[in-house]
């Protein structure tokens, strides 16, 4: 017993004695790529950074917050009238994700807006739209892509020219919630490509966009929505 416990120490000296020196790197938040972050477009306060555009333009000129309010708990109640969009004030040239989520407050009936990207000038053609492309919100046409007043894309269009704009139908099973309910868009525009996901599938895509750059917005076309959530966030 007395020889086994010496010959146990003596290998125990001898591990510890050999085993290698030991290193640690410390990982810290600057040591990892930094992920781009998402920026609110509507900052629950005011309405700065937005602009409200009509065709003709109402005398007097509407303030903002005559079309756009935010309830107690922070959604966008946005009037839907007089026809027109709200669009930014600043314009984007770079890649980005849009996120935007709505809902129709009325029942029933086929309550119609749009979300606009790469709004370049307009109103135009005498018409109350800018050039611009426009992602669908009217209910049972969610995803479809409408090149705006003069706008192009290379992909061919799906409905044919008639007193509506003509566009891209989207290609994927409807995945539109019922009125009243939150849809949740997700609008990629990279270089001159446009992806548009609504509720988790991918509805439609088109390439080559004329224009590829430009402010974002929203049709008003006579029916009241809901916004909330909707955030930019940049490509690398």
């Amino acid at each position: 017993m007395r020889y086994l416990l010496c010959f146990c120490a003596i290998m125990g000296g001898a591990s510890a004695a050999e085993l290698p020196a030991t290193t640690s790197t410390l990982v810290t938040p600057a040591t990892k790529a930094s992920a781009p972050q998402a920026t609110p477009l509507f900052d629950g306060k005011d309405f700065l950074g937005w602009e409200f555009v009509a065709t003709p333009a109402p005398s007097p000129l509407l303030e903002i917050t005559k079309v756009l309010h935010y309830t107690a708990d922070g959604v966008i109640a946005c009037a839907g009238q007089p026809t027109g969009y709200i669009a930014t004030t600043v314009s984007y040239d770079h890649d980005y994700r849009l996120h935007a989520e709505w809902r129709f407050t009325q029942p029933d009936g086929t309550p119609n807006s749009g979300i606009l990207v790469h709004i370049s000038s307009g109103p135009k053609n005498d018409t109350a739209w800018p050039l611009c492309q426009q992602v669908q919100m009217k209910h049972n046409s969610v995803g479809d892509l409408l090149p705006m007043s003069g706008a192009t894309f290379a992909e061919p269009l799906t409905n044919p020219p008639g007193p509506a704009t003509a566009g891209r139908a989207h290609a994927a099973p409807d995945s539109e919630k019922p009125l009243g309910e939150w849809n949740i868009c997700d609008i990629v525009c990279r270089g001159d490509t446009i992806e548009v996901t609504l509720n988790g599938v991918v509805q439609n895509k088109i390439t080559k966009a004329v224009p590829r750059a430009g402010r974002v917005g929203f049709q008003f076309e006579g029916q009241p929505f809901d916004l909330r959530n909707v955030r930019m966030t940049p490509l690398n």
